[in-house]
């Protein structure tokens, strides 16, 4: 008897249950697609806004980043740009003393390695020692324009991160000052502070990676550079040594 009135009992509620869920299913059938809640969608600007005050100086640092990079870029690959005679034509202007055409030969040319050529034959006729160090002296000059600038990146590569940081404490303050307010932690109240966070966090993190790879990048570029440069000094010196100058 028990077990039939239960039975009974699960029987009418499953029923009733079926009942709500077709009323809810024919009720939103009634109701037009434009009436309907539409999930939010979160642009790029949106996204910034949300960073916070922190994401000012962290917009600044990006423009840096790449402005820097393509500044340096364009100055490295085109101080790298020789001509593939460059030095067999000085070697045979020198060898048949023409130093006025070697020269002329060099201006032309807007090589750091030119530069250091020209200031090698300036100094033909004096000590081996005394050309070879007024042509380090040039060397030296060249790298430290080449150099310029790469500093800023390295600094970026390291503070873009630390900025991040300083961006996700501000979000945890937030957090916790948005909580004090409305003595509640549901996710409404504190979305806007994990928001802050995160976003702070991940830019931070892009903006330093940034910053790391075209630093390195840049590098790479000027140990290329400067590998020609040596070699082209080592070759100026060997061909005033030679027997036919």
């Amino acid at each position: 008897m028990f077990q039939s009135i239960l039975l009974q009992t699960v029987t009418n509620t499953v029923v009733a249950t079926n009942q709500v869920v077709d009323t809810a299913k024919n009720a939103m059938s009634g109701i037009p697609a434009a009436a309907l809640p539409k999930q939010d969608s979160l642009s790029l600007m949106d996204l910034i806004i949300k960073g916070g005050p922190i994401m000012i100086p962290m917009g600044i640092l990006s423009v840096l980043t790449i402005y820097f990079f393509i500044e340096r870029f364009i100055t490295i690959k085109k101080a790298g740009k020789l001509e593939h005679n460059f030095m067999n034509s000085i070697k045979d202007y020198v060898h048949n003393g023409n130093l006025d055409a070697a020269k002329t030969l060099c201006r032309s040319s807007v090589s750091p390695v030119a530069r250091m050529v020209e200031k090698g034959i300036k100094r033909i006729g004096k000590p081996l020692k005394e050309i070879e160090e007024a042509m380090e002296g040039v060397g030296k000059l060249e790298i430290n324009r080449m150099e310029k600038n790469l500093s800023v990146l390295s600094l970026i590569g390291r503070i873009g991160p630390i900025f991040g940081f300083i961006g996700t404490i501000a979000g945890v303050i937030k957090i916790f000052y948005d909580i004090s307010l409305t003595d509640n932690i549901s996710i409404g109240v504190i979305s806007s502070g994990l928001y802050q966070k995160m976003i702070t966090s991940a830019s931070g993190l892009v903006i330093g990676l940034l910053a790391f790879v075209g630093y390195f990048i840049l590098n790479s570029m000027l140990d290329k550079t400067i590998n020609k440069m040596e070699t082209a000094s080592v070759e100026f010196m060997d061909m005033l040594q030679e027997p036919g100058k």
